[in-house]
């Protein structure tokens, strides 16, 4: 456990210190932005399809690092040296999930808050915005990390991650954005049983695919 604790501060402070955890934030905040420039000022609009635009820049700014979360440690020889020290890939990879849900996840949430008020979102919809953020973000984080696993090591790994990871992404976002309704507490459980999904499935996935790519 003190080793994989001390692999969640390392990715931590080494996404802080390049400030690679900012640029989801700044994207995100940009998306909420620019968004009421593109459809127009109308409020009871802006209300109605705010929260939906704030899910997909949530997809998008949990896809922006991927390339930055298996690559350089595999690069550098730092997943193999867990391997001699006896840690799984499979227990790395979970701790990779867990620092990047850490670096970006809470943040998020909380640049929710500004996002809705610049969107025209009501106090009740930013509630069920921000208990979706809570449940969908740890699964968007698995994913990044799995995909991130598997493309590591190939040319143009950015834009093939993006293929990959957007397309498995696809329930989260229209359970998350189902859960902004008033009538959307079947959306956020279905929404939550696929993060847990994810979240299970992600470390093994993204382990097979590191000894894959040491073979």
């Amino acid at each position: 456990m003190r080793a994989l604790a001390l692999i969640v501060r390392r990715d931590l402070a080494l996404s802080f210190a390049g400030g690679g955890a900012m640029m989801p934030l700044i994207f995100f905040l940009l998306v909420a932005t620019l968004f009421p420039f593109a459809v127009g000022p109308d409020a009871a609009l802006l209300g109605r399809v705010g929260g939906g635009a704030l899910w997909m820049a949530a997809l998008l700014a949990a896809l922006l690092p991927v390339d930055r979360l298996i690559e350089p440690d595999a690069r550098a020889g730092i997943l193999d040296q867990y391997v001699v020290r006896g840690i799984s890939d499979e227990a790395v990879a979970g701790a990779k999930i867990l620092a990047h849900w850490l670096g970006f996840g809470p943040p998020l949430m909380l640049a929710a808050l500004p996002a809705a008020a610049l969107l025209k979102l009501d106090g009740a919809t930013v509630m069920r915005l921000e208990a979706g953020l809570a449940l969908g973000t740890p699964g968007l984080a698995a994913l990044a990390v799995a995909t991130s696993a598997l493309t590591a090591g190939l040319r143009g790994a950015g834009a093939l991650a993006g293929l990959v990871m957007l397309p498995l992404a696809v329930p989260l976002l229209i359970f998350g954005a189902g859960g902004l309704g008033v009538q959307g507490h079947g959306a956020l459980k279905l929404l939550a049983a696929s993060s847990l999904l994810l979240l299970a499935g992600a470390p093994f996935a993204a382990g097979a695919a590191l000894r894959a790519g040491r073979d």
